[in-house]
Order: C-alpha cells, then structure tokens, then sequence
C-alpha cells in the first residue's frame, strides 16, 4: 500500500510580493492545522506503527508525509515569494507564534490514527478551499493543484480505515 502522486504542480515564477495573499496562506504552512503538523503527525504514526509490526500501515503513513512534505516547500516558496521568511509560525513575517509539537495527535490505536488523519485531511481541504476564496492567479492554481493531492489523501486513509 502505497499514496503517490504523479500529476504535476504549477509553475511559481510568476508570484510577486502580497501580504494579503500571504496572511490568507501562512496558517496552511505551519498553523495548528497546517503542512508542518501533517508532516510531523504522519511520520510519527509511520515510526510507530512499524515498531509494532504493522509495515503496510506504516509505508502508507510515511507515503503521504513525504507528499505533506513536498506541500510545505511549496507553500514556503510561495511564503518567500509573497514577501516573507518561510519561518515556522502561522504569521509570518512576524516571528511570533512559532510552530509547537503539541498541534501533532499523538494518539496510538491504529483506527484512532487514521480517524485522526481522516479529520485532519478534512480541515486541510476546508482551510485550502477558504484560501482559494480569496487568492488568485497562480497562488490559485498552486493551492487548488495541492487540494487534489489532499483529496488524494483522504481517499487513501479512508480505504485503510475500511480495510480494519
């Protein structure tokens, strides 16, 4: 079992300095809810699930974080791009409110992960889609190219879920 992702991102050369495009984007990057948290959450269920035998589950988990991965250096060219350091808080260019671990579930049963995750990618798809609301241009297409991968994700942790 494994999440991959073959279609291809927008190109990014065309974005310019937008604080207001960069206040709508910042909490996808390292808010509670964001890129940062999915990242850290899927690897640490991934480390875990594979220390207690369950390999499939694991490679699955870490699939989509190295995916998550790939959106946060997105999302922080896009924060450069739009004026600021990709520095770990919801408010950038401002260093305060920095990034915390505490935002990552830590929670062990296998179903109660993948619920976890489930609801995780939920939020991610709405706050994307309160992004686009408001963002245009190339940051659109770039955020809207990252939901489908989202969707993506949903669709996966809900056929492990079924699979249970």
């Amino acid at each position: 079992m494994e999440f991959k992702v073959d279609a291809e991102y927008p190109a990014m050369n065309e974005i310019t300095k937008d604080a207001q495009t960069l206040r709508a984007l910042a909490p996808a990057y390292a808010g509670k809810h964001g890129e940062l948290t999915a990242v850290l959450q899927y690897v640490y269920q991934s480390i875990y699930l594979d220390a207690n035998g369950m390999g499939k589950e694991a490679r699955l988990l870490l699939s989509i974080a190295v995916n998550e991965m790939h959106h946060l250096e997105i999302l922080g060219t896009l924060i450069t791009k739009l004026g600021a350091p990709p520095v770990y808080t919801a408010c950038p260019p401002y260093p305060v409110g920095f990034y915390c671990a505490s935002n990552v579930n830590y929670v062990k049963p296998l179903r109660a992960m993948i619920c976890a995750d489930i609801a995780g990618e939920e939020t991610a798809i709405e706050e994307y889609m309160r992004i686009l609301a408001v963002v245009k241009g190339p940051v659109f297409d770039v955020i809207a190219r990252i939901v489908e991968d989202e969707k993506l994700h949903l669709k996966a942790l809900g056929e492990l879920l079924s699979s249970l």
